[in-house]
């Protein structure tokens, strides 16, 4: 539960006390929430690995008051303890509420595990201060306090490199199930190299099917990327085709993601959390929320441009910031260390090249 603050002054939290998943992950998706029409969305449903607990003291009918912090500027929602119930962050959809307990693991490529009570949701607009005196937010508020539908987080591990079931819609789509990074660079020999699986699957690649974008592009799948997606590719699958936030097809400034990490990282939606300041690996970790675009610098020669992106999910069972991305050597998402560690703090590989994040 959220009952300490932790961070950058009142910084409000969950305890960020490890937090997600592995391949053996959650089922199911909730499309977005709408304060109108509580649900956006269809063929969704599953389960959650793992689950415990009842979620915070202060549940939907409790009461419970709304603080209001800053850097960044958010409205938390306090249970009568005081533990955090949630937060919603000015300019940005992510909303990060306290639920029922989850612990998962990778086996196949960390000993880590990561338990978190901390379930993303993605509101269909962004927030601004005062959104809380609504009647609609307040009816929203109690459903969403007790609603344990597959979150963000469960969403992302549908698509674990360790082995995910595939999930069909009813017109014969595979819209879930294992993905992979991309089809093999037959010019890498070394299997922990980053290009031995190619880059530029999107999700469109994913799901083996023609996308039209709002300017019109129209772009068609190839069929060797089937089932495929790299990192910024797999973020828009999660956020994008699942979760509702719109999708550009350039990496330039637009309504929603653009397509490649730095793109996303300079231009995206919802608003910076650690800014990207150039070579110097962003150390400041106390700002950073679950569900967070967290962006990287992994090329040799070039340490101040962003080539890669995950989603942080918290600390592991060590007290490490871990992070869930999709990567070549483990060829799909993963939260594990194949080619280096999926940690935020430290001196690893990853840990050195971290530069910013982004709330969306």
């Amino acid at each position: 539960m959220h009952s300490k603050p932790v961070g950058r002054r009142s910084n409000p939290t969950r305890r960020n006390v490890l937090g997600t998943i592995a391949g053996v992950a959650a089922a199911g998706v909730v499309g977005g929430y709408a304060w109108d029409h509580v649900r956006q969305g269809s063929d969704h449903g599953g389960t959650v690995a793992d689950q415990a607990g009842t979620g915070p003291s202060g549940q939907a009918g409790g009461a419970h008051t709304f603080e209001r912090l800053s850097d960044p500027a958010r409205t938390v929602v306090r249970a009568a303890d005081g533990g955090t119930l949630a937060t919603f962050t000015d300019g940005a959809r992510t909303a990060v509420l306290t639920g029922p307990t989850r612990t998962f693991s990778e086996p196949r490529t960390t000993e880590a595990k990561v338990t978190t009570d901390a379930w993303v949701r993605v509101l269909p607009h962004e927030w601004q201060r005062g959104m809380e005196k609504s009647a609609s937010f307040r009816s929203w508020f109690r459903k969403a306090l007790g609603d344990t539908s597959p979150d963000v987080f469960a969403v992302a591990f549908q698509y674990s490199s360790a082995g995910a079931p595939d999930k069909h819609n009813a017109a014969g789509v595979r819209y879930a199930g294992t993905a992979h990074f991309g089809p093999r660079n037959t010019a890498v020999n070394n299997p922990l190299d980053f290009a031995f699986h190619d880059e530029q699957s999107d999700f469109y690649d994913y799901l083996g099917l023609p996308w039209t974008f709002p300017d019109g592009t129209r772009v068609q799948p190839e069929k060797a990327r089937y089932g495929d997606a790299d990192c910024s590719g797999f973020q828009r699958l999660v956020w994008g085709y699942r979760m509702g936030i719109p999708l550009h097809n350039t990496n330039t400034k637009g309504a929603g993601l653009p397509r490649r990490a730095f793109a996303i990282a300079a231009d995206g939606p919802g608003r910076m959390v650690i800014p990207h300041t150039g070579k110097q690996q962003a150390t400041d970790l106390s700002v950073l929320q679950p569900g967070d675009l967290v962006f990287f610098a992994i090329i040799k020669d070039r340490p101040d441009f962003i080539d890669h992106c995950g989603m942080y999910m918290g600390l592991d069972d060590q007290g490490r910031h871990r992070f869930y991305s999709s990567r070549s050597a483990a060829n799909g998402p993963t939260m594990g260390d194949m080619s280096g560690h999926a940690l935020l703090d430290g001196t690893d590989f990853y840990a050195r090249g971290f530069r910013a994040a982004r709330r969306l």
